[in-house]
């Protein structure tokens, strides 16, 4: 099985992966025992438009990162068990933690016949990383020497260098990242997709190139039909291990799950990634062994938007009204009714089936406590004006248990709560990016590597590409540079878990539930598993002989 193919806001209410087993819901084990398989049948996956172009450094949602991953192949995978493992790499080793040395594997060719060589990483490295270039990813390139002359801390100003200091083109197969200093897991982050090569065609015109991209993954781009569909055929030149058992994938636009699932039903959409709410109660009656019900490495929060006035004027507001509102959800009575059983409560910030997560991360502030989160706002000074608002995508299936969340704290606190909803994923980044957000907004996060830095250091250090809230404590920062810093990859898994347990003191977001992949797939399909970020691995499905 695939592991984490891409790191990624999530999109939908209702996505699940797999943190301990290949195998979906259903038959799901890969076998033809339908019938005989097509090996160049195409079929067809439900998603929405995605937010941007198609740059692997821009990519940052659900949308776009699953057609990314069958167009890129990273240096590095993950067995389910957070087992590291070489895809374009032959090797990726250091010493020290701080100077890492990459070997690539040979014969690997772009889609358009040209070489993958470590020139292909390194340009397109310091290309993501320069700040005129204006990539969503830029600042996971941070870690390496030099990043701060291409992408300056203060807002505006100019970069002072074209290349990382620390990066090196040994030759056409080997090259050398040296970092600031240690990161015990920094090999793991290189499974995520900002970290992929690039052809020498891309620097031509990237804007082109984001609307027909050329990559070096198990597929080439066909199509892109705005707002209806991308087309992505396979590449049978590919030298991965992955290779794709199928002839290609339509990505189909959906507006509302819903529609999604009612196409299912009938066969016009073969994949879902998700079911909406409204369906939940039916949908394994309706499609036997072809649905699919399984935990993955994602979690839902509420995020709060510090920029905004509610949490900053007049002055800062008090962590003890935070942690009153998260006691005020009732986890439980939401996760079994509203949501089906399909979600588990969260105790903590950092996803299951990931190293460092921890059982109460969270300690008592993720238990149902009315009298207690009165008492706790109360004791912070109150909510201002004693109104919140929840944002969230409308067609990603969240009304529902965004209503129920408000009523909650409504009924626990009598603080007034409504949801704010936009028309799409689209509209709620764009809201979040523009910082706009008037309160609190629905944050889903699927993992980007197996480690608990990316729950921690990715969502919650100050500037960095997943805080869109604005969250930032010269505290937690240090404690974030100890943690990065530490000897072995054991200790520092251990202090990013010392850190989420004082994480309560700042509550930089509310956690609400573990996510689950419920979905399904339809008769013209076999071999259909999710991946321990939620998405189906596209290259594994098989498509059946009519």
């Amino acid at each position: 099985m695939r592991g984490a193919k891409s790191a990624k806001w999530v999109a939908g209410a209702i996505v699940v992966a797999l943190a301990a087993t290949a195998c979906g819901g259903g038959n799901g084990s890969g076998s033809d025992a339908k019938g005989e398989v097509d090996p160049n049948g195409i079929y067809s996956i439900e998603v929405g438009e995605p937010e941007k172009l198609l740059h692997p450094a821009d990519t940052m949602e659900s949308n776009g990162s699953i057609v990314m991953s069958g167009l890129f192949a990273q240096l590095v995978d993950y067995t389910p068990d957070g087992k590291l493992t070489m895809v374009n790499a032959e090797s990726v080793e250091s010493k020290d933690s701080k100077v890492w040395t990459v070997k690539l594997k040979k014969g690997w060719t772009f889609h358009d016949g040209t070489p993958v060589t470590s020139k292909s990483y390194v340009d397109a490295w310091n290309w993501a990383a320069n700040v005129d270039n204006k990539q969503g990813n830029a600042s996971w390139f941070g870690d390496i020497l030099g990043a701060e002359k291409l992408l300056p801390e203060k807002e505006g100003a100019k970069p002072t260098a074209d290349k990382l200091d620390g990066l090196k083109v040994v030759d056409d197969s080997t090259f050398t990242i040296t970092l600031k200093s240690p990161v015990p897991y920094f090999a793991y982050k290189l499974g995520y997709e900002v970290f992929s090569p690039l052809p020498e065609s891309f620097y031509k015109d990237p804007t082109a190139a984001g609307k027909k991209p050329v990559g070096n993954g198990p597929y080439k781009f066909k199509s892109w039909d705005n707002k209806k569909q991308i087309e992505i055929v396979r590449f049978d030149d590919y030298k991965g291990p992955n290779k794709a058992k199928n002839g290609g994938v339509i990505f189909k636009n959906y507006t509302t799950l819903e529609a999604a699932y009612e196409d299912l039903k009938s066969g016009n959409v073969d994949v879902l990634r998700q079911i909406a709410p409204k369906d939940l109660p039916v949908y394994r009656a309706d499609l036997g062994d072809r649905a699919v019900d399984q935990s993955y490495s994602s979690i839902q929060t509420l995020a709060i938007a510090f920029y905004a006035d509610q949490w900053k004027k007049p002055k800062k507001i008090d962590p003890k009204v935070i942690q009153g509102l998260s006691m005020a959800i009732d986890r439980a009575t939401i996760t079994k009714t509203v949501l089906q059983g399909t979600r588990e409560p969260a105790t903590g910030w950092v996803a299951k089936g990931v190293l460092g997560h921890q059982e109460n991360g969270a300690g008592d502030v993720t238990k149902f406590d009315p009298a207690k989160a009165k008492e706790l706002i109360k004791a912070g000074g109150g909510v201002p004006n004693n109104a919140i608002s929840i944002q969230f995508n409308a067609d990603g299936g969240h009304k529902e248990w965004v209503d129920a969340v408000c009523n909650s704290i409504t009924q626990a606190t009598g603080v007034k709560c409504v949801g704010d909803g936009k028309p799409d994923f689209q509209a709620d980044l764009q809201a979040r990016k523009s910082k706009q957000v008037k309160s609190i907004y629905r944050s889903g996060w699927a993992l980007d590597y197996p480690v608990n830095s990316n729950f921690l250091r990715d969502l919650f250090q100050t500037g960095a590409s997943g805080n869109q809230g604005d969250f930032s404590d010269p505290a937690v920062d240090a404690k974030i540079k100890a943690a990065d810093s530490a000897k072995t990859l054991d200790e520092s898994v251990k202090a990013y878990q010392a850190l989420e347990k004082e994480l309560v003191n700042y509550m930089p977001s509310i956690p609400l539930w573990y996510y689950k992949v419920n979905a399904g797939y339809s008769e013209k399909v076999t071999g259909v598993t999710y991946a321990q970020d939620g998405d189906p691995n596209i290259e594994e499905v098989q498509v059946l002989k009519k």
